[in-house]
């Protein structure tokens, strides 16, 4: 099976890409990183990147036009066969989308459709709910929008803070967003309608 080209897009420290990456350095995914996309020039992701000697671009936003065409532009010369989108704190232009349709996933901190957007964990505090959990989705031109590929539930416990809740959260996405693209890195997964199968279908042995 050949290996999948995957672009990582992240903003921040990179503790979902650095999953991503180890599970590949350890033959769990079958992909190979070939680079790195990052909106903040000083995000902690470039110097994990740097000791992968993994590729990086850094495009800042200063105007959005011309953000989202060298965004594009930067992708398509990395040809990828998978876009993970790992803390990146930006919505994918529609193009972008378009061009690489099924082909980009997400990991929400939330229990998609449920409290989509920026501090999920704190908005699932504020609304009470009892179980809580993480998302790894394709990515739609909405915010948070696209099929979902699977999810992990964690329990909100009555002296949670957005802080202790968001770390118990954090190991669950480590998990889910390794087992999600595994299984697109071994071609399982399927699109029904917006239902997404084959997560838990191993790859059968032609053996």
């Amino acid at each position: 099976m050949n290996k999948k080209r995957i672009v990582i897009f992240a903003s921040g420290r990179g503790s979902n890409a650095a999953a991503l990456y180890d599970a590949m350095q350890a033959g769990d995914i079958q992909g190979t990183l070939v680079a790195v996309i990052c909106d903040h020039q000083n995000a902690q992701i470039l110097k994990r990147a740097a000791e992968w000697q993994v590729p990086t671009v850094v495009i800042e936003m200063k105007d959005k036009e011309t953000y989202h065409k060298e965004i594009l532009k930067a992708v398509k010369s990395y040809h990828p066969d998978l876009i993970c989108l790992a803390g990146y704190m930006r919505i994918c232009d529609e193009t972008l989308v378009n061009a690489y349709p099924n082909q980009i996933v997400n990991i929400h901190p939330a229990l998609l459709p449920s409290f989509k957007g920026l501090h999920a964990q704190r908005q699932a505090i504020e609304a009470g709910v009892k179980i809580s959990g993480c998302t790894v989705h394709f990515v739609g031109t909405g915010l948070d929008d696209g099929p979902i590929i699977i999810q992990a539930a964690v329990p909100v416990y009555d002296n949670d803070t957005e802080d202790t809740l968001s770390q118990r959260i954090l190991k669950e996405e480590h998990k889910i967003y390794v087992k999600a693209v595994k299984a697109f890195c071994e071609d399982r997964l399927e699109m029904k309608g917006r239902q997404v199968i084959g997560i838990n279908k191993e790859e059968k042995n032609d053996d």
